[in-house]
């Protein structure tokens, strides 16, 4: 392949398909190389085993990019330490304060709650039916209802910030007034959230995070700030995005569907084969390299940037037998679609429950479910950082 700088981000594709372009680079020898819409040229890693190694060798960092104009797909610089862009031991002082909250064992505790709040939403979507938006019916309110109750967001404050958020991750046809608008509305709503818990402490994680702040001071401010943002936007958004792609690719193969109503206990091998094969967004962000290193047969210089694609790492063929292919009989499946590393995501337990509950429940209760619409005519996001149906018509 060579090591002209192609533009970045490839031209869009239809719906829940992965642009070309990364399967020719990830076939090709070494590593593809792309000029960013901002801040220059960066290497793109597309096999599985360079971008585990991007996502976790310490000789990259996501710090370094912090305050610079480094290559990235937003327009906006990043100016403010978080979760998102710290390096140990920074990153594991923050992650630590949450991440009891997260683990596999706390969230199982949560599933009846979950299993309530499907139920209640499946019932209202079955009231009025027989038609719905699957998103803004079910997966949507599903996922923000989830990380609100965990967090302790009240109920009326829910519907403001998945705007804010949704503006915040836009990268093209928003201006950079609007998208720091909202990430100004996204700060004050949570130091107003914070604010209320100092007067009321609370059990809740907003709770958890201001006593961290104020009592243990294992936090800043602006860190108390950035997390809470980080847990409100990534904890409802790509688990919406996923379960709305999950059903459109079911409904859109029938065969898959019918296999998961005729062996339901296949849906949590389901959903990781899902999780898998359904491409959530663009690249993002960069990884600056501390020193000269090798990754995938190319040298990649101290102060370059590299950018993983990992939608395209989990089509790696020489990883995943029929790669392309969505199969539930797969043995070994070493997907990293919520991450991998360090920055691994905090709230993969809390998705898998959610993710297997949602599918599970629409199975038996709507085992006649179809698309209301032609599959070609569902509108999917487009210019955003992340992918997903932006409504999906369903009927039974």
């Amino acid at each position: 392949m060579t090591t002209e700088a192609r533009p970045y981000p490839f031209p869009e594709t239809a719906q829940l398909e992965l642009a070309p372009e990364y399967g020719r680079y990830r076939r090709a020898a070494g590593l593809g190389r792309l000029e960013m819409p901002y801040g220059g040229v960066a290497w793109l890693a597309t096999r599985l085993a360079d971008v585990k190694l991007v996502l976790s060798d310490p000789r990259f960092s996501r710090a370094a990019a912090v305050g610079a104009d480094a290559p990235r797909t937003m327009p906006m610089m990043e100016t403010t330490p978080s979760i998102l862009n710290l390096d140990p031991p920074e990153h594991t002082r923050v992650r630590r304060v949450v991440a009891r909250a997260f683990t596999v064992r706390r969230v199982e505790l949560l599933r009846p709650r979950i299993q309530q709040v499907v139920d209640g939403l499946l019932d209202r979507m079955i009231d009025r039916g027989p038609e719905a938006d699957l998103v803004t019916d079910f997966s949507l309110p599903l996922a923000v209802t989830a990380i609100s109750e965990l967090l302790g967001v009240p109920e009326d404050q829910r519907s403001e910030f998945h705007e804010w958020s949704h503006r915040a991750t836009a990268i093209k046809d928003v201006s950079i007034e609007d998208i720091m608008a909202a990430q100004q509305s996204l700060a004050a709503f949570f130091s107003e959230l914070a604010a209320k818990r100092r007067e009321q402490p609370t059990e809740d994680l907003i709770g958890l995070l201001v006593s961290a702040r104020d009592v243990e001071e294992r936090l800043s401010d602006e860190e108390l700030v950035q997390l809470g943002i980080a847990l409100l936007a990534a904890g409802h958004e790509t688990t919406a995005n996923q379960l709305s792609g999950y059903v459109f690719t079911l409904l859109t193969q029938p065969g898959l569907w019918q296999r998961l109503l005729a062996d339901p206990g296949l849906v949590p091998r389901a959903v990781e084969e899902l999780a898998r094969i359904t491409p959530l967004g663009v690249v993002t962000f960069g990884r600056i390299a501390r020193e000269d290193l090798e990754v995938g047969g190319t040298l990649v210089r101290a102060g370059e940037s590299v950018v993983c694609q990992i939608a395209a790492a989990n089509r790696d063929e020489s990883v995943f037998e029929g790669a392309e292919a969505v199969d539930f009989d797969r043995e070994a499946n070493p997907h990293i679609s919520f991450g991998h590393g360090l920055h691994h995501c905090l709230g993969a337990p809390l998705a898998r429950v959610e993710l297997q509950t949602g599918l599970a429940s629409v199975l038996r209760r709507l085992p006649g479910l179809r698309l209301a619409t032609p599959a070609a005519q569902v509108p999917f996001k487009a210019n955003h950082l992340l992918r997903g149906p932006r409504s999906l018509p369903v009927t039974w």
